[in-house]
């Protein structure tokens, strides 16, 4: 990761703007502290919360002021999924009236803009390219996209997404601190699939989000999993998952026998994915912090 972004801060000089693309679930929380002194404190800097179809968007106006706070002055929220996304074409336009106004903008004479896309793992960077290129280019995807957080492992060359004006995009690694702040900074962004799951573990990622369900009186999983109520027992409810999806396998006993048990990493795995995918219901896992800093502002 430390290796991605000095690649990148050496590309810098040839890149006219910074988009900074982060997952709207975790508005706050897992943004890599170097970029504010590295990357998008010399630049002109676009901040993309992407994945608005997930998130929890009551708090759009206290994440709006929150980042405005940290400095972000440019905020566009998107959905790279959504064909018709009107936050996803302000993106250009905005890039090339930042860039052409910058004191720092001096290729006038030149007639093309180079853009640089970085973030944390799998917030939508590549979407972001591919989306753009195939809607101004009318063109295919130019970069692998992937449910595995960093698929796109190296800086890469220009990749030309738009003719009228020309503008050119980087693709960059998704960075994120070797250290997140604390264990439930990193418990958000190991659900979110900024953390590869088995690094983390699965049972461990479910739990966590049991206990975030349970704590802000999110109950749709209880429908959703078809419980009889509410539980706060993982076991028991990976058990249930597994049972009723019929999620086993086979293990041997102590005497050498196969038993067939549940399989409650596979159940987890299940449980997560109704996260990610929504199913649970739109969430934003920094109520705490935005609570927290809308109360301290009153």
């Amino acid at each position: 990761m430390g290796k991605g972004l000095r690649q990148m801060e050496q590309r810098l000089k040839n890149v006219d703007c910074v988009v900074e693309v982060h997952d709207a679930r975790v508005p706050i929380s897992g943004r890599q502290a170097d970029y504010r002194h590295t990357l998008t404190g010399l630049k002109p800097h676009i901040f993309v919360l992407n994945k608005i179809d997930l998130a929890d968007l009551k708090y759009k106006q206290r994440i709006i002021s929150n980042l405005q706070n940290e400095g972000l002055s440019h905020i566009i929220f998107t959905n790279f999924k959504d064909q018709q996304c009107q936050g996803m074409k302000k993106i250009l336009p905005l890039a090339q009236k930042l860039i052409t106004e910058s004191d720092r903008y001096n290729r006038s004479n030149e007639e093309s803009f180079a853009m640089m896309i970085i973030g944390v793992p799998n917030v939508g960077k590549s979407s972001l390219i591919n989306r753009l290129r195939t809607t101004y280019l009318k063109k295919p995807k130019a970069t692998k996209e992937g449910p595995i957080p960093g698929v796109t492992r190296s800086v890469l060359t220009h990749i030309k997404i738009s003719e009228n004006p020309n503008f050119y995009l980087l693709d960059t690694p998704g960075i994120l601190e070797p250290k997140v702040k604390d264990v439930y900074t990193g418990l958000k962004l190991a659900l979110i699939g900024c953390l590869q799951d088995h690094l983390v573990g699965h049972i461990t990622v479910a739990d966590f989000l049991l206990f975030w369900l349970n704590k802000h009186e999110k109950y749709k999983y209880v429908e959703k999993l078809g419980l009889p109520e509410p539980k706060d027992d993982i076991t028991y409810v990976l058990t249930f998952i597994a049972a009723k999806l019929k999620i086993t396998q086979k293990l041997r006993n102590y005497d050498g026998q196969y038993i067939v048990k549940p399989n409650l990493t596979l159940a987890a795995s299940h449980f997560i994915d109704l996260f990610r995918c929504g199913e649970l219901g739109r969430i934003c896992l920094d109520e705490d912090k935005l609570e927290l800093t809308h109360t301290s502002n009153v």
